[in-house]
């Protein structure tokens, strides 16, 4: 029989005296051999780099203990909320130093200023929504950063808070009871954990992005239009179209956003709604939870520091989508590709006359936006979303079509009421949608009352 006073008869505390027996947290809190107390199941090194650090190695190849409980202090430090924002925002920042990140010359300011000038001009004569553009700017990376960071703390934190609920309520409510001021930790520790990958995904994103809105989301303070010059140069490299014709037509994209959510006051709460039932739906099975931990945890190499941060990017926390997740994520992307079909329609009538590379750089952003890049997958993985529109090409198709049939003010008119927006069957026909619409711009408000409800009555009949 082992010494080891918790392998012992059913009087000493072994095995049956954790709370977390049974529950996807008895490796983390189980006592295994080489553990540290209540830390079993992982090692000091192990441990070390699930908070990040290299730590330094001690004698008999332990960690620098010092390093490790300093990594350990300043990423427990208290903080509002399911995410350490600071500890996100300090990771980000970091990520854009670590190549050269020049802050925008007043040249390249006022040529951005221009550009979105002459873009709200043009798109005067193809939209009825006027100018939602109150000042422009433009930003290095890190500036990038600091001026979205208030929209991905609304955009993120309610995934990521009813994550660690989840997690925490997944625990049977006896283990809940035993164990609450190390819950408390843990849900500290996890918000920790998604902060890194958070920061570590804004900081890629902020290498890419070419503006405020590439993500179909206005991220940046309502009428401010800004574009990344550095990023804009990289984008425009080896393209055989000039740079100024790559800053006007990101300067045209950038203005229609803003017209569209200017003039459509609840699209970007339509948005976050999307989001917000998203991250209600979220559904901890304990036992899908806890193979999948110990599956994943059998690959944490206790030698390799960098093992925790490959064990998060594996998806350790991704977990199955609820069925009212699956819906919420499908209103969510089909907005999206609304939101983007009609910039991606009123910039092609504005250029249609006007820019003769336009069709290729139209061709290029779709791609970009559909295939999306590192940083948006890093999203994926952290909480189940892809802020990309699948179906951009049949909401533009749409768009143009009702434009076509019907004009602009029809067109424009949707925008309306949300319960007027294209659903998925009729991106299945975009061609034939709303046969019988008509464009409210010009009626009085009585009248338009009207065609509202009839509308709408049309809809749920068609139900």
């Amino acid at each position: 029989m082992s010494d080891d006073p918790r392998n012992g008869p059913d009087d000493t505390p072994g095995d049956d005296a954790n709370p977390f027996k049974g529950t996807p947290f008895e490796q983390f809190f189980s006592g295994g051999a080489g553990g540290m107390g209540g830390m079993g199941g992982m090692d000091l090194n192990a441990l070390a780099g699930m908070f990040g650090g290299q730590g330094g190695q001690g004698a008999g190849g332990m960690p620098d203990l010092g390093a490790l409980f300093g990594q350990l202090q300043s990423m427990m430090q208290p903080y509002d909320g399911a995410l350490n924002w600071d500890v996100a925002t300090d990771l980000a920042r970091k990520s854009v130093a670590a190549s050269p990140d020049p802050s925008p010359t007043s040249a390249q300011a006022g040529a951005v200023a221009d550009a979105v000038r002459l873009a709200d001009h043009w798109l005067d004569e193809v939209t009825g929504f006027p100018s939602g553009v109150t000042s422009t700017a433009a930003w290095s990376r890190a500036e990038w950063i600091v001026n979205t960071l208030d929209v991905w703390k609304v955009l993120v934190e309610p995934v990521a808070e009813q994550s660690v609920k989840g997690i925490g309520n997944a625990l049977p409510a006896e283990a809940q009871a035993a164990a609450g001021p190390i819950l408390g930790m843990v849900g500290k520790a996890v918000g920790a954990m998604l902060a890194s990958q958070v920061g570590s995904g804004i900081g890629v994103l902020a290498g890419e992005v070419l503006g405020t809105s590439d993500i179909g989301l206005q991220l940046s303070a309502p009428g401010k239009a800004a574009l990344v010059p550095a990023n804009v140069t990289a984008f425009a490299d080896g393209l055989d179209v000039s740079e100024d014709d790559v800053l006007l037509y990101l300067a045209l994209r950038e203005a229609a956003h803003m017209r569209l959510f200017a003039h459509v006051p609840w699209l970007r709460e339509h948005l976050i709604g999307a989001v917000t039932d998203y991250a209600g739906g979220v559904e901890i099975n304990a036992e899908a939870l806890q193979q999948r931990m110990e599956e994943q945890l059998r690959g944490v190499d206790p030698a390799n520091p960098e093992s925790m941060q490959q064990l998060l990017e594996g998806g350790l926390f991704d977990l199955p989508r609820s069925p009212a997740q699956a819906a919420a994520l499908e209103r969510l992307e089909i907005a999206l590709a609304l939101v983007e079909g009609w910039v991606d329609e009123v910039v092609g009538q504005a250029t249609a006359e006007r820019m003769p590379a336009a069709g290729k750089l139209q061709e290029l952003v779709r791609r970009r936006r559909a295939a999306g890049g590192p940083a948006e997958q890093t999203f994926s993985a952290l909480v189940g979303l892809e802020l990309r529109p699948r179906r951009l090409r049949d909401a533009s198709t749409l768009w143009a079509s009702l434009r076509t049939r019907q004009g602009p003010e029809a067109r424009d008119g949707v925008w309306t009421h949300p319960d007027l927006l294209p659903t998925s069957s009729d991106l299945d026909d975009p061609l034939g949608f709303r046969e019988d619409a008509t464009a409210p711009t010009d009626l009085d408000a009585a009248d338009f009352d009207a065609e509202l409800r009839k509308l709408l009555d049309g809809d749920q009949s068609d139900e």
